[in-house]
């Protein structure tokens, strides 16, 4: 993969990769159609990181449909499928981790505390195996987004981190290989979390700014829809993750809850003018 990548930067190409676990959905085809657009030549990773996973989550049971996922790309049309073993990523005398500091440590990171030093140490490890001009990430993860780019200023990485919108089902459900996790009662109040976001968004387009109003609006309805396990609710700075006492335009309002065992995150951006 290496070799491969580093011929077609010698050629002039540039390379877009989009970094997935695999059980590849629709918004994963609009990482890889905007990385068409953009690039020369198109990169897709498919690989399930045990170190993004803690000890009592899905790593096992987490989705590899690898034949379905290879006839979709090639579909698609992309360039590269890389999808390594675990132990070329991850050998035995592997020992060095990323430690994602403190914009680890909050939201999703204090729920997950091993979680960001999993997914920035194998980021890096893929960036340097694909060698990409630019890479591909969905909004819906928008703290990892803030941690990637971190990781790419630190290290001086040649890489341009692209954040693209986050593609839903048609009841407003963020699209995400964990949705099929949920049983048909679930699924029914899934919906409910996209909608009290924005309601927020709504309450801030109307004039609303206080951060605390604004989440409690958001847990509110949540548990009017009965969604009774809210990991947490927060309005941040989008590049900071710091929580404004005014919201601002720009600013996130980001969630995670859980219906069951399944683990649902989101977000929307305040005073954009599509949610």
């Amino acid at each position: 993969m290496q070799q491969q990548a580093l011929d077609w930067l010698k050629s002039g190409d540039q390379i877009g990769l989009v970094p997935t676990m695999g059980a590849l959905h629709a918004g994963h085809d609009s990482l890889l159609q905007r990385a068409r657009r953009e690039n020369n030549r198109v990169v897709v990773s498919i690989f399930v990181n045990p170190r993004q996973f803690g000890p009592n989550e899905d790593f096992h049971r987490y989705p590899r449909p690898f034949e379905d996922d290879r006839a979709r790309l090639e579909r698609l049309g992309v360039d590269a499928i890389f999808h390594p073993p675990l132990e070329q990523i991850f050998p035995p005398a592997f020992k060095t981790s990323i430690d994602p500091g403190p914009l680890g440590m909050v939201l999703e990171g204090a729920i997950r505390p091993r979680h960001f030093g999993g997914v920035l140490t194998v980021v890096l490890k893929l960036f340097e195996l694909t060698r990409p001009t630019r890479a591909y990430f969905g909004q819906k993860d928008f703290q990892q987004v803030v941690l990637i780019r971190q990781l790419v200023r630190d290290f001086s990485l040649p890489v341009r981190v692209v954040a693209c919108p986050t593609v839903r089902e048609a009841d407003g459900l963020a699209m995400s290989s964990r949705n099929a996790y949920l049983d048909p009662d679930q699924r029914r109040v899934a919906p409910a979390v996209r909608q009290a976001l924005e309601a927020a968004a709504l309450a801030f387009g109307r004039g609303e700014s206080d951060a605390v109003r604004l989440e409690s609006q958001v847990r509110d309805a949540l548990r009017e829809a009965a969604v009774e396990h809210v990991d947490y609710v927060a309005v941040v700075d989008e590049t900071t993750l710091s929580r404004p006492a005014r919201a601002q335009s720009g600013n996130i309002v980001a969630l995670a809850v859980k219906l069951g065992s399944t683990r649902l995150i989101d977000n929307v951006v305040l005073g954009a003018e599509r949610f």
